[in-house]
């Protein structure tokens, strides 16, 4: 039952005084409402799209003193006997059924099914004006599939809000904000039948998402278009289903301001049609996880999303709190590091399904080449191993920790310095690289065909790649072989579980394309005999190594 608390009674003596009608006493308004003015007067003097021929009593379109149905308030409609598809979310900790109370008296309109002038106490269908017969097309048709609308008719109780840390608890819901006799909430919980004075027949004002924010505990965001959750959301009929979002899944939702139209939205539309870019249009499907199921809000939780920077490996605080996998494999809940965000896709549950340079160790998990273990590896998730890298650029050292986006980003970026948005939506170089990364054999030396590397290490100069302080035959491989920097180095690592400290120091994983097993030693492999030095089994472009000695 509904606690509604009518005080005025409309009856056939009461038929010439049209303005009197069904009103309502909410606890928290002195004011006392009344439905005439709104489009709940369907009688013949009434102002909305829907209104009878000749019918004057306002109120019996839902109320009547006698012969009504035995349900309070003096229900005068007949209860729809659809069987409604109910909304369903992954993320929802609720579990509403088929509408009840207040909710099934609004679907006796709302759901389009039953006349609007079909009330129990006459028996004669009140005829409606301009061809109307049920509740006209639009926003407030809401039809029989409710899966596209906030959930009704669920039990709201401190055990909800319990699961649910970003619920209100019940205790805490503005007076306002009402739930039935049974502890559910239902469409008045939001709307008051007989007051459309904030629009919408709403409680209260939706103003800075107020109505919203009575039952959500969202999280903080300093970014002003994200703070009103109209902006992003629809309460009924919304394209997504789930999420209740405008767009038709989250990534149309989004680049519906980030497309480079919307002043003071990043123009993230055109970095995701570049040559390679993150993949995030998948629809809504609750049944598939990421990898398989890729959009924005895998990285990036839009309620809580800040401005400013961090120092890595601290998460940046675009993404928000956002959930990870750790540098063990676990599951958090609020990552804290970058690189536990993209070890979601790229670790365990690898989105590379084989590589794009073909080496003697394969790994596609990139939480095992990081790791602080492992045999080699671009200090990601920590400092690397080696303590000597006399290549690397002023501000660098070897206690130094990079971001995956230091590599990974749009070559239009600020961090690339250029003038598009930060972050790892879309790039010109595969994959998805900051910077051109030359990896074809016999690809020819400069500063920009291995542009990525240079961002870190020297080129030339008193400790540059080519002056061969490291290794004393770079320049020979790199500018008179013309072979690429991959051709010896793996980027990411090499695990402890696959390679050894002997024959994989440096990132040393030749590519199989172009090192192939020296023939007389059937050998194929470096190795490390000390600061600088080593020797290699191999053939490569023609030459023979077996094995070749390399000291400084």
């Amino acid at each position: 039952m509904i606690d509604l608390r009518p005080i005025a009674r409309c009856s056939a003596a009461c038929s010439a005084l049209a303005f009197v009608a069904l009103l309502w006493s909410a606890s928290t308004r002195a004011q006392v409402t009344s439905v005439v003015n709104t489009p709940h007067n369907l009688s013949a003097q009434g102002s909305g799209p829907a209104r009878a021929v000749s019918e004057e009593q306002v109120c019996i379109f839902c109320h009547a003193p006698h012969n009504s149905l035995p349900v309070s308030p003096l229900w005068n409609r007949f209860m729809p006997l659809t069987v409604y598809n109910v909304y369903s979310s992954s993320s929802l900790d609720a579990k509403p059924g088929q509408p009840t109370g207040a909710s099934k008296m609004c679907l006796s309109c709302h759901d389009g099914t039953i006349a609007l002038g079909s009330v129990v106490s006459r028996d004669q269908v009140i005829q409606m004006a301009q061809g109307v017969t049920t509740i006209p097309p639009g926003s407030a048709n809401l039809g029989t599939d409710l899966s596209d609308d906030h959930p009704v008719s669920f039990v709201y109780d401190g055990a909800l809000a319990a699961k649910d840390a970003k619920l209100m608890t019940p205790t805490g819901l503005p007076a306002t904000i009402r739930l039935d006799a049974n502890q559910e909430l239902q469409c008045t919980s939001c709307h008051d039948p007989h007051d459309d004075s904030f629009g919408d027949f709403l409680v209260v004002p939706n103003d800075n998402s107020a109505l919203c924010k009575s039952c959500h505990l969202l999280s903080t965001t300093t970014v002003s278009a994200h703070q009103a959750c109209q902006t992003c959301h629809q309460t009924h009929t919304a394209a997504s289903g789930p999420m209740l979002l405008r767009g038709d899944r989250i990534s149309s939702t989004c680049l519906s301001c980030h497309d480079g139209a919307t002043p003071g939205a990043a123009d993230i539309a055109f970095e995701l049609n570049r040559f390679s870019a993150h993949d995030t249009n998948a629809p809504i499907d609750t049944t598939k996880a990421i990898p398989d199921n890729v959009h924005c809000a895998n990285c990036h939780n839009p309620h809580s999303i800040q401005t400013g920077t961090a120092i890595a490996p601290s998460i940046p605080p675009r993404f928000g709190d956002i959930s990870g996998v750790n540098a063990l494999g676990a599951d958090v809940a609020n990552a804290t590091t970058e690189y536990e965000v993209c070890f979601k896709c790229h670790a365990d549950q690898s989105a590379i399904r084989s590589p794009i340079v073909s080496r003697v160790i394969t790994q596609t998990n990139t939480r095992l080449q990081f790791d602080l273990g492992a045999v080699s590896y671009h200090p990601v998730e920590g400092a690397g191993r080696n303590p000597d890298v006399p290549s690397l650029k002023p501000g660098l050292t070897e206690s130094s920790v990079i971001y995956c986006s230091d590599c990974h980003n749009s070559n239009n970026s600020a961090k690339a310095g250029g003038a598009g948005p930060t972050g790892v939506h879309g790039s010109d170089y595969r994959p998805l690289l900051i910077a051109r990364y030359d990896t074809t054999d016999f690809s020819q030396e400069s500063a920009s065909s291995y542009a990525l590397c240079y961002r870190c290490h020297e080129r030339d100069g008193r400790d540059g790649v080519l002056t061969d302080i490291s290794f004393k035959e770079h320049r020979k491989h790199i500018v008179g072989e013309d072979a690429p920097c991959s051709a010896c180095h793996d980027a990411h690592g090499i695990s402890s579980a696959q390679g050894s400290a002997m024959n994989n120091s440096n990132l040393i994983n030749f590519d199989r394309t172009i090192v192939f097993p020296d023939p007389k030693t059937g050998l194929l492999r470096f190795e490390d005999t000390g600061r600088f030095s080593g020797r290699c089994y191999l053939k490569c472009h023609g030459e023979v190594h077996s094995p070749k000695e390399y000291k400084r």
